[in-house]
């Protein structure tokens, strides 16, 4: 087991280079830099002439290092998280990224694995009971609203569950993750503070970005579980157990469904980053300050650093989803840890 996992790490190293080769290519493709952005502003605020702009704008590019090649900016990046854990500075937040990156990613991966833990939880448990009552209303029921949850997008539910708290409910104080009482955007969700009054709290601002995420990530799980377990039920070693005379709910749970999870288990190192690019699309329509926002924010104005870290460290999620499910599946399946020894 340990030189199978010490396999897959080694693997993920050249994986993560090409990707952030890939990521700060494509971020740098757009035309345009932060400062463009300083120009703009400059202009637009009337705090200077166009001249005074373009003068202001080129000494800043060549302040921050803006005018090298893209080379020596994925270098000068790269070497300084190698060698010094330095990810770079942040333009517009004028702080190191790892500052910026520290405070929103805990946010999203605790909000992004408790999305994950009700979709696999109830999935699961939907799942079984809509292959062990096939074509039964529950079935049916169960089935649509997997349906719902695969083919409407995340972002327009958002929007609509947006619209009915801002206009209809005349909900106050969307776009954080406390009331204004508990100071907005504590850090880590205050979980280190934390206390059953500012947990209920929590909930009311969260829960349409774990309904929303979860949902889609319910759906999928479900669907792969009906078909895997209707599967394994027709399997000869099913109708053994049964004609031994085994009670039909010790044949499911003992026999059918702990081989229907195997492709379950090797499916969650796909639906983590699912999960995570779910609640990062929520998160972006109502405005809460994780990951998303901050992507969007950045590219747009043309923070490299910020952009590029975020998007690395989602890319690195997607490896490691995978590792962790190889690790779950060699556990859950003898042959398997067998044979990474």
């Amino acid at each position: 087991m340990i030189r199978f996992l010490s396999i897959r790490l080694l693997q993920a190293i050249p994986v993560l280079i090409v990707m952030s080769m890939i990521t700060f290519v494509i971020i740098q493709a757009p035309p345009g830099d932060y400062a463009d952005y300083i120009r703009s502003q400059m202009i637009t605020q009337g705090n200077a002439t166009t001249a005074a702009a373009d003068i202001a704008a080129a000494q800043y590019r060549e302040q921050h290092g803006l005018n090298d090649p893209m080379v020596i900016q994925y270098l000068r990046w790269v070497g300084g998280i190698v060698l010094h854990g330095d990810f770079g500075h942040s333009f517009y937040y004028n702080k190191p990224v790892s500052e910026v990156v520290g405070e929103r990613l805990p946010r999203t991966l605790l909000l992004a694995l408790a999305c994950h833990f009700f979709a696999s939880l109830f999935g699961i448990t939907f799942g079984i009971l809509a292959a062990t009552r096939q074509y039964s209303w529950t079935d049916t029921i169960l089935s649509f609203v997997s349906f719902l949850g695969m083919t409407i997008p995340r972002f327009l539910l958002a929007l609509i569950i947006l619209y009915v708290l801002a206009f209809k409910l005349n909900v106050q104080e969307l776009g954080s993750f406390y009331s204004s009482r508990y100071g907005g955007q504590p850090y880590w969700l205050g979980f280190l503070d934390f206390n059953w009054a500012k947990l209920w709290n929590l909930i009311e601002h969260v829960w349409p970005v774990v309904f929303i995420a979860t949902l889609g990530g319910l759906a999928y799980n479900m669907r792969v579980m009906r078909g895997n377990l209707l599967d394994t039920l027709n399997q000869q070693y099913v109708e053994t157990a049964r004609a031994k005379g085994l009670p039909e709910h010790r044949v499911i749970m003992r026999h059918a469904v702990p081989n229907a999870l195997h492709p379950l288990v090797a499916y969650q190192g796909v639906i983590l980053p699912y999960m995570l690019t779910g609640e990062i699309e929520v998160a972006i329509v109502f405005s809460l300050a994780t990951v998303g926002p901050a992507i969007v924010g950045s590219m747009g104005l043309g923070d490299v650093y910020v952009t590029a870290t975020l998007l690395l460290v989602l890319g690195a999620t997607l490896i490691i989803g995978n590792i962790i499910a190889d690790l779950l599946l060699a556990v859950l399946d003898p042959r398997i840890r067998v044979g990474s020894d």
